[in-house]
């Protein structure tokens, strides 16, 4: 076997499958938001009036449309909860594995401390993600467009953050379920397109940087000098 042929063999793969699946989690995180907001606009006031006049346990025959009501909300609020942890998991499992492709020795604690450390997590994430996106050493001229993205994905998941633990705790009134509204829904969307944004360029990056062409050419030049004719040296052409 060729030296550069090895190198290509033990090279870490682009992490395309953890991409697709931080976008398929993404969408169902939006959709099922979605229907949740669809549901508090359509329902919600009324629905927590009728909880309230029930003293929050429905019982008795004019009770049986307020419990269907409520097993709805209640599995709108599990299939959210469901989608977000999904997510959550896809990105750091594609964030790690990115991290490794760059370097195969790349620990994983970095990644958990910059999401799970309080404070650390308003900034570490996105100082972590263009480390990565810096380390496939992109061509020249791109990065403007990469902090561009980088900030805005960065800027909208904090607006998205501070509605979800400021705004709705403070806004909301008691004749809603939950608060969440159209502008919720807006920014989250957003927030989740951008990250899918980043995550997509990353993954293309290190998917042109670890192509075996690219690999084996680069690796033939590197230890195989020999096999190139000398400088001034007319090729010989073989026939038959």
């Amino acid at each position: 076997m060729a030296r550069g042929e090895n190198i290509v063999r033990y090279t870490q793969a682009p992490p395309t499958r953890a991409a697709a699946a931080v976008y398929v989690t993404l969408a169902a995180q939006i959709l099922s938001l979605a229907a949740l907001v669809i549901f508090e606009q359509a329902r919600g006031r009324s629905l927590a009036a009728q909880l309230a006049a029930f003293g929050g346990r429905p019982h008795g025959p004019d009770a049986e449309a307020v419990v269907g009501a409520v097993t709805v909300f209640a599995v709108l609020m599990m299939l959210l909860a469901g989608t977000s942890i999904a997510a959550a998991a896809a990105y750091v499992t594609w964030l790690v594995r990115a991290r490794q492709v760059n370097d195969r020795s790349a620990p994983r604690g970095p990644v958990a401390a910059a999401w799970l450390v309080p404070g650390v997590n308003l900034v570490a994430p996105v100082v972590l993600l263009d480390q990565v996106w810096r380390g496939t050493r992109p061509p020249a001229g791109q990065r403007g467009r990469w902090l561009a993205l980088l900030a805005a994905w960065w800027l909208s998941w904090l607006g998205t953050l501070a509605l979800i633990t400021i705004r709705l705790p403070l806004g909301s009134s008691a004749g809603d379920l939950t608060g969440v509204g159209v502008l919720e829904l807006g920014c989250s969307a957003v927030s989740a397109l951008l990250c899918a944004g980043t995550v997509r360029e990353v993954t293309r990056l290190q998917r042109a940087s670890r192509s075996p062409r690219t690999v084996r050419s680069g690796t033939f030049r590197a230890f195989s000098p020999r096999h190139q004719p000398a400088q001034g040296s007319t090729p010989i052409s073989r026939t038959g």
